[in-house]
């Protein structure tokens, strides 16, 4: 049977990656050469240096509660997105390390339906990923072009509020500086939302191995004990290797995603308030409605792929009692008997095991975000 190829399935991910110059060619990592240069050039230019010229800028407005909250969960974003290009750029060596891990024969599917097994969840997490890019890439839009729309760019507007160690409103450093802001903001989301789905994908892996070693278990059965023996031993060293998969995994998102639930909580509140004194069905408006959409997006696909592996991995020890374990060899059911206590526990993905990737922390964080909301709008009413 053909390999599965589990790389393949996320190669639209990866390439945009490599666009962004966090994917080196290959299974290379950071070298000496002119994609390093590239690399180091959008990271630092694009990334920290748009944020940096908006964080001093917070400076400034602190007495302003309107401008600080149309700014601050921007920031914050921005803030985040650093943080994941740096985890990314630093785990990249062990990062790929695990893609050539899942392309191994210990978790390839065997056969056409094991195939068909986890193709249910490969389609989904490539929605959600056109679902994210479409909701992202229309708040990078209205971002980039609201003071055009509104015309207010004749005022010298520019799309985010920044200081900058010169004149603004005075050509050509207004054009500049305009045009600076929209391709930091536009690398600054494709990065953000590239990385999110790039986790979202391996835990979608695990889930979907949790998938594989569940159906091996049903349908544990040999012509004789000892080929009955081998794929049972089979079956453990395979749930050691998923094991070994979800802590690796989780020891690249760790930082990533507990930073995440915290900026979204906070700038998805902010975004809320934003939303009650804009200028409805303004541009800017479109922009937070955007902005909202794609930060719950954002938090539903660290949350709910990290709750499948947790749902998925709680079912094996029932597969394997589904197994034809009755009338096998003592020596048999014994095995079975000790891999089906050592799978009680199921698989949790977390953030640094203070948050656990499930839909109960998806809907605790969305309360949060209200709970700032309501704060801001009574402050704002008073």
């Amino acid at each position: 049977m053909k390999t599965f190829n589990w790389k393949s399935e996320v190669q639209s991910n990866i390439l945009a990656l490599k666009l962004l110059g966090l994917w080196p060619k290959g299974d290379e990592t950071y070298k000496r050469n002119s994609y390093t240069l590239y690399a180091s050039f959008c990271f630092f230019v694009l990334n920290c240096g748009h944020n940096f010229f908006q964080t001093v800028n917070i400076y400034f407005i602190l007495d302003d509660l309107e401008a600080f909250t149309s700014s601050i969960f921007v920031t914050l974003s921005c803030v985040g997105t650093i943080l994941k290009c740096y985890g990314l750029i630093q785990n990249m060596e062990n990062l790929k390390q695990l893609f050539v891990t899942i392309t191994g024969e210990i978790f390839q599917p065997k056969g056409e339906k094991q195939q068909k097994l986890v193709e249910p969840s490969v389609k989904f997490w490539s929605r959600i990923y056109l679902l994210f890019r479409i909701t992202c890439y229309f708040t990078a839009f209205f971002w980039s072009t609201y003071p055009i729309l509104d015309k207010s760019f004749r005022v010298r507007r520019l799309p985010f509020l920044s200081w900058y160690p010169y004149n603004v409103k005075i050509s050509p450093f207004y054009e500049f500086t305009y045009m600076y802001q929209v391709v930091s903001i536009w690398y600054i989301v494709a990065a953000s939302l590239n990385i999110d789905c790039l986790i979202a994908a391996l835990n979608m892996f695990i889930g979907a191995q949790c998938d594989i070693l569940c159906d091996d278990l049903r349908n544990l059965v040999a012509t004789n004990g000892k080929e009955l023996k081998e794929k049972l031993v089979r079956c453990v060293i395979h749930h050691k290797a998923i094991l070994s998969l979800a802590e690796k995994s989780n020891k690249f998102y760790n930082w990533i995603v507990l930073f995440q639930f915290f900026t979204s909580a906070v700038s998805l509140g902010f975004s809320m308030f934003q939303l009650t004194i804009v200028v409805p069905l303004s541009s800017e408006f479109y922009s937070f409605i955007c902005y909202a959409t794609s930060m719950i997006v954002e938090i539903f696909i660290y949350c709910w792929f990290g709750n499948e592996v947790e749902i998925k991995s709680s079912i094996i020890p029932y597969a394997a009692f589904q197994s034809t374990w009755v009338g096998l060899p003592t020596e048999i059911q014994k095995i079975l008997i000790t891999f089906t206590l050592r799978t009680q526990r199921p698989i949790k993905m977390s953030a640094l095991n203070l948050f656990y990737l499930s839909l109960d922390t998806f809907k605790s964080i969305l309360r949060t975000s209200w709970s700032y909301f309501t704060v801001l709008h009574q402050a704002n009413s008073t």
